[in-house]
């Protein structure tokens, strides 16, 4: 397979124009020439942070606070979710995964409720998806059995000690929510040893230190946060001392889309767009140990095509910008999933 067109290539998405070239799911070259093609070919997304199975109540708890939405057992998500049928939520997240693939995602880090049930629902309803699901299970130590990795919501709510120590015996990754609400759970999140926290939208000069002296990656969900109404993640503070990748969180909250995201980041922080595009596709595969992410010989073909002559991309002069800020579904041309 060859595809043409401007690449963003290497980790520093360099537009060059030409070919990439794939074999057997593999990028195998880059080829500068010059081409016909305005399509513009870019690493395709990792979400790094969902709540899929929320996609039962879309905009569902206008008014209520962050606590009142999603705080376990009594939230509105967690009522929701007890309240449907299993055959309503494998429904539901199967057409939110649907538009992920149209939007460009590939691969994604989903939060489970419903222990080991509640994984079960979530691959069923990936099943026939071209969508790489990496799942962290709650709610039960067992849950470990079949999900890839442990998800705790939050140092506050109990003491995930047993939970963390599980997932280190069977070589699993453990996450965990982390200042989302104010910086109280953040120091006792980091004192578990996390492969990852999410959110840090808290962190004060010492959480930073302890995130960077521990090599401790982060999650942002900043739309997220703003609708609730919790502050927004220091970006920029996170991003000089560790690995800062973005998620949209929850479903009931916000659309499952990476250029929304993406577009958010790009002109609320002062960052570049290179580096939310990092953000948007390495960062999330490096923290779920993906080999994607950047246009390059030797990664899996994870990739995405996107219409450089489309309404809304043609005349753009800075192909980076243009796919981080303006970019969405409807210039998706095609997605690449080996």
């Amino acid at each position: 397979m060859e595809l043409s067109g401007t690449i963003l290539a290497g980790e520093e998405y360099e537009p060059v124009e030409g070919r990439v070239v794939v074999e057997e799911g593999e990028i195998t070259a880059i080829e500068e020439a010059e081409t016909a093609s305005s399509d513009i070919v870019c690493p395709a997304f990792v979400n790094a942070h969902t709540h899929i199975g929320d996609s039962i109540a879309k905009e569902a708890g206008r008014g209520l606070s962050l606590e009142e939405l999603v705080a376990p057992p009594d939230g509105l998500k967690h009522r929701l979710l007890r309240e449907a049928s299993r055959e309503e939520k494998v429904e539901a997240m199967r057409r939110s995964l649907e538009f992920m693939t149209q939007s460009g995602t590939t691969a994604f880090l989903e939060f489970r409720e419903g222990g080991v049930d509640g994984v079960h629902a979530l691959l069923d309803a990936a099943a026939h998806i071209d969508i790489d699901p990496v799942v962290f299970g709650r709610e039960e130590i067992d849950v470990l059995d079949i999900a890839d990795g442990y998800g705790a919501s939050g140092a506050d709510d109990a003491d995930f000690t047993s939970e963390r120590n599980e997932a280190r015996r069977r070589e699993k990754p453990f996450a965990i929510h982390a200042g989302e609400v104010d910086e109280h759970d953040i120091n006792p999140a980091l004192d578990l040893d996390p492969d990852f926290v999410v959110h840090m939208v808290h962190a004060q000069q010492l959480h930073l230190e302890r995130v960077e002296d521990d090599d401790i990656p982060v999650a942002v969900c900043p739309r997220s946060n703003l609708v609730t109404d919790v502050g927004l993640p220091p970006v920029e503070a996170l991003l000089e001392r560790t690995t800062v990748a973005l998620g949209t969180d929850n479903v009931f909250l916000n659309s499952p889309s990476m250029f929304r995201e993406m577009e958010f980041a790009a002109k609320l922080f002062d960052v570049s767009a290179p580096e939310v595009l990092r953000m948007a596709t390495k960062a999330g595969a490096d923290i779920a140990g993906l080999n994607c992410g950047v246009v390059e010989p030797g990664r899996e073909a994870r990739l995405l095509v996107l219409d450089g002559d489309s309404d809304n991309l043609t005349g753009a002069r800075d192909p980076v910008r243009a796919v981080v800020r303006r970019a969405g579904v409807d210039d998706v041309k095609r997605v690449i999933q080996p």
